[in-house]
This record gives structure tokens, sequence and C-alpha cells, in this order.
């Protein structure tokens, strides 16, 4: 036992040298995310000050959460094992409890024995004591008859008399091992109490250790994951040059495909996108096929939102000449019935189902986003598209058809987005940056439900007759209006996105050469971004020779992208490819989704 005991207090001492050891998780209080935000609202966002700013946070984030890392790695491991002693201990513990609580039984057993034994010593120290007297030598020589009586006499006394001391020293010991065994019994019982409470302590300053780390460690990542989004606002607002269409009804602008079209070079590489930026709930064009199919319209609905029923309702709605709820001036007000006749979404000759469907989501649409009414909504297609005059036609026998229906969840209207092409996928409101949503969901918008390939998608989605399906976007007159590129073009991108890479302080000098810097600093060329490579040991790419991508079917997104050339093979996330591509490719040529290709 006191083996154990010393055994326990020595391997908690251990555990107390390695828990208490000092960390340090300083971090730069300046880079406050609202700050940052402040820095980046609006057009400052391509300001040197944002950039800057940017930069500078994310370098110190980054050191902070590595520094945490590598601090806590090494201490995680002997936590691992600490806590698998301690288990240890506690499990010895049980034990030790079991014994004490037997050897307390048996104590407490000895102890009911005792009860008649101590009787026995009572009247036998009390018959010991009378014979004592009564059977003195002198008494017995006196009464007996001969000496030879006396002496049998004395001798059969003297034998009783040796019994009853052996009866008086037996119990005695007896008595006295019971409670030599009981103060043993509570010193260990202290001395476990004692040890528990310890074990107890140290326990609990494992667990503030461990979880103070994880907890910094994620408010870094949290931090990190917000100056991110910040950039990537900042690549939204680049994209708000394209002019890219969200609503089917519009035939101006966007993409047509360069396949088959001359640029004038050779090898020519181009970074083709499924769809269109908002793949979330109604896929117009999908919708469209889905009706040629032979869907209803409520089979369309049931495969873009999740919703309850539909209930008949009404509303004042009031438009507004801004680009939000409750912008601008209010510049019509009517019905709700007259409000969806003035929508201009989708083309009048399209199929019946597919029209019904567009006037049930825009009705849920505006409902939601106005609270019944109460606010206003803006006419362009930032919300839905408006004119004053109504639309008539097969538009307006649609709407008559499903005259009130609003889609409803929980006994409210769903916020029905829709937009003109989802590209072969539909995404909830989470996935593609907003709050999450229990309408909205996740579907492979493809005849079959599924996809493996690029071919699968191209041949089996419902929106593929669009024209904004499967595009390069972007383009430059000089290369026969299309948006290829040429193998120093991907090179030179390629090596941007190595040196970013490799040092984060220089992305403010990696945007596209063509066009002034957002950061309001020097953009460095080709040329100057390879000699930053070679002077970071890394060898840079002058031309490229094949570029292939990975993607994931199951949810629509291009995982990674492996480009070779004259030095070598490199691989990246699909999203950081997109991102360095889109800051770095010439003229306007982007990348709009997350599902893309690379055509040759």
């Amino acid at each position: 036992m006191k083996k154990t005991l010393f055994l326990l207090f020595f391997i908690l001492l251990l555990a107390g040298s390695v828990i208490l050891m000092p960390s340090s998780n300083a971090q730069d209080t300046s880079c406050d995310i609202s700050n940052v935000q402040n820095a980046c609202s609006g057009t400052n966002g391509f300001g040197s000050a944002c950039q800057d700013l940017i930069s500078k946070c994310e370098s110190s984030i980054n050191q902070a959460l590595q520094s945490s890392l590598n601090a806590t790695a090494p201490l995680q491991s002997k936590l691992d094992s600490l806590n698998s002693q301690i288990q240890g201990i506690k499990n010895t513990i049980a034990g030790i409890e079991n014994n004490l609580a037997q050897e307390q039984q048996d104590i407490n057993t000895g102890y009911a024995q005792m009860a008649t034994q101590t009787e026995i010593l009572n009247a036998t120290v009390r018959d010991y004591y009378i014979k004592s007297y009564y059977n003195s030598p002198l008494l017995l020589l006196l009464s007996s008859g001969s000496i030879a009586q006396f002496t049998q006499i004395l001798g059969f006394q003297k034998a009783n008399a040796d019994r009853d001391k052996a009866i008086i020293t037996n119990i005695a010991a007896t008595i006295l091992d019971l409670q030599n065994k009981q103060k043993q019994l509570q010193a260990q019982e202290a001395n476990l109490t004692a040890l528990k409470s310890n074990l107890d302590s140290q326990s609990s300053q494992l667990d503030k250790i461990v979880s103070g780390a994880r907890a910094y460690q994620a408010t870094l990542s949290n931090q990190l994951a917000s100056l991110n989004s910040i950039q990537q606002s900042i690549l939204a607002a680049k994209l708000s040059g394209l002019n890219i269409p969200l609503f089917a009804y519009n035939t101006q602008g966007g993409c047509s495909s360069d396949i088959g079209k001359d640029p004038g070079f050779s090898p020519k590489f181009g970074f083709f996108t499924y769809g269109v930026p908002n793949r979330v709930g109604l896929n117009q064009y999908g919708a469209y096929g889905r009706a040629l199919a032979g869907q209803s319209s409520d089979t369309i609905l049931h495969a873009y939102y999740n919703f309850d029923s539909y209930q008949n309702l009404n509303a004042t709605i009031s438009v507004n000449d801004g680009n939000g709820i409750n912008t601008g001036n209010v510049i019509w007000t009517g019905s709700l019935e007259d409000y969806v006749k003035r929508i201009y979404e989708v083309p009048d000759n399209w199929p019946a189902e597919a029209l019904k469907a567009q006037a049930i989501a825009v009705r849920s649409y505006v409902l939601a986003a106005t609270n019944n009414g109460a606010e206003s909504i803006c006419a362009t297609q930032y919300c839905q598209v408006f004119q004053t005059n109504p639309k008539g036609g097969n538009w307006d026998q649609a709407v008559n058809d499903t005259s009130g229906q609003v889609m409803v969840q929980g006994g409210a209207p769903i916020k029905a987005w829709f937009s003109s092409t989802h590209g072969g996928y539909v995404h909830t409101s989470a996935d593609i940056g907003w709050a999450q949503t229990s309408w909205t969901k996740d579907a492979v918008d493809t005849t079959s439900g599924s996809a493996g390939s690029f071919s699968d998608i191209q041949n089996n989605a419902y929106d593929k007759s669009s024209p904004w399906f499967y595009c390069d976007w972007g383009s430059r007159s000089q290369y026969n209006g299309t948006a290829w590129l040429t193998s120093d073009d991907v090179a030179d991108i390629v090596n941007v996105l190595l040196l970013a890479q490799k040092d984060s302080s220089t992305v403010n000098h990696l945007y596209q050469t063509d066009k002034p810097n957002p950061a309001g600093t020097d953009t460095w060329s080709a040329d100057q971004v390879k000699q930053e490579l070679q002077s970071r040991g890394i060898t840079p790419f002058n031309s490229v020779s094949n570029v292939s991508v990975s993607a994931d079917f199951g949810s629509g997104n291009t995982t990674g992208v492996t480009v070779s050339g004259d030095a070598g093979t490199v691989s990246f996330s699909g999203n950081d490819f997109k991102n360095y591509f889109n800051l770095r490719a010439p003229s306007n040529i982007q990348i709009v989704g997350p599902l893309y290709n690379v055509e040759r």
C-alpha cells in the first residue's frame, strides 16, 4: 500500500511539472477585424491602406498561430501521455478504495466477533483475581489434609491460572491488533482523500491548458477566415466588372464559349466556369430544361427548395430605385399580384410550367425579403428585375394560374433565391458564404441526379442549354475577342501563386499588370516576379505545357489544379488557384465559380 501511494504522488508531481509549463499567447491587438473591415469598406478595398493592413494582419496572425501550434505540439504529446497515466491512477485509486472498503468490513466483523470475546475476557479476569485471593498457597496448605493433596491442588490451580492468563493475553492481543488496523486504515483513507484532491486539481489544470490553447488557436483561425472573407469581397467587386447576367431574361453581355475560336497563338489555355456565381435556389435554365422534360411546376420547385406547402397570401408591395431592401425612393406601390406581373426574370416563350415555378418563387421571395410588404424592394437584379409596365403574354397567364401561391416553411414564406444558370448544381446559402438556411439545398441538377465527370455535367445537366452554362469569362480584343491565355500568361499566374505562398508580404505587388495597382503600390512584372522567386530559392516557370484539374463531382467544386512546365510540376488547391488567377489574369479574364475546367 505505501509503495502504491508513493508511486501515485510521484506521478502527480511529474504531471505538475508538465502541466504548469509556461506558454506565450501574445497577440497583436492592433489587428481587430472591425478595423480591417472599416479600412476595406467600399472602394477602399482597392486602396493601399486596406491591402497593407490585410497583409500585416495575415502575417501577424499566421505567425502567432504557428508559434502557438509549435509551442503546444510537444506539450500535447506529453499531455496525451499524462491523460493515459491519470486514467491509470484513477483505476488504481478505485482498486485501493475497494481494498480499503474490504479492510473496513473485516475490521467491523472482527469487532462484532469480539463482543463475545470481551465478555469472556471480563469474566476470566474477574475469576483470575478471585482465585488468586482465595487460592493462596498458605490457605491451601492449612486446608489440605496432606502434603500430597496440597501438591495436587496447587498443580491444578496453576494450570487453571495459566489457562486464564492465555485467554486474557490472546484476547488482549486481538483487540490491540484490531485497534492498530483501524488506525492504519484511517491513515490510508486520509492519504487517499488527499491524493484524489490533488489528482482532481491536476486534471483541472490539464483541461484548462488544453482548452485554453485550443480556444486561442480557434480565435486566430477565425480571424484569418474573416480576413479571407474581406479579400473575397474585393475579388467579388472585381467580378462585377464582367456584368454577369444573373437572370435568364437578359440577352445582353455575358460570355460566349471560345471553343473553336482561334486567338492567333498556340498553345492556348482556356479556364471555363460552369454557371454563374449565385447557385442557390431556383435554377432558371434548369427549370426550363425540367419543364421541357415534362416536369410540373411543383416538381420543379421541390427540386430546388425545401418547403412545407403552398399558401395563398397577399400584401401591398413597394418598389424603390435603389439596389437593396428599403434603399432609395419608392417608385411604385401595388398589390402582390400586380407586382409579380411586372417582373422580367425569364423569357415569355418558355414552357408554362417553368413560368409558373418562377411566378411562385417571385411571390415567395418578395414577401420574405420585405417582411410581407413592410419594407420596399429594389427593381434591379440585386433583388428581382421589375419594370413599371406589366409584362403580359404567357407570363401574365402563369401569374393568373398560380394566383396567390407562396412556398412556406414553418408557416412563413421562404426567401426563394434564384439565378439564371447554376452549371449543373444547386447549393445551400451557406455553401456560397451566406447564412445557413433550412429551405436551400444541395443537389446535382442532372437528369440522373448524379455526376461522375465533366462529360456527365455537359451532357446531362438540366441547364445545359443556357448560353452561360460553360464559359471562359472575359476577352482581349487583340486575340480575336477571346479569353484564351498563352503559355507565358499561365506561367506568370503560377509564378505569382508560388511567390504569394512563399511570402505573403508580396501580395500587394501581384495584381494584373495591365491595370492600375488597386493597392496603390507598384505591380511587379512577370520578369520581376521570376527574380523574386529566384531570390527565395524557387525556380520560376518560363512556359507551361499542360494544366489539369481535379474535381469533386458530388459537390460541384474544382478541388485541385496541377501545372507542368519547364520548372517541373506543381499543384495547388482549386480555390487558391482561382483567387490568384483572378488577381493576376490580364484584361477582365476571370474564373467566376467553384467548378471550372481547362480547355486547350
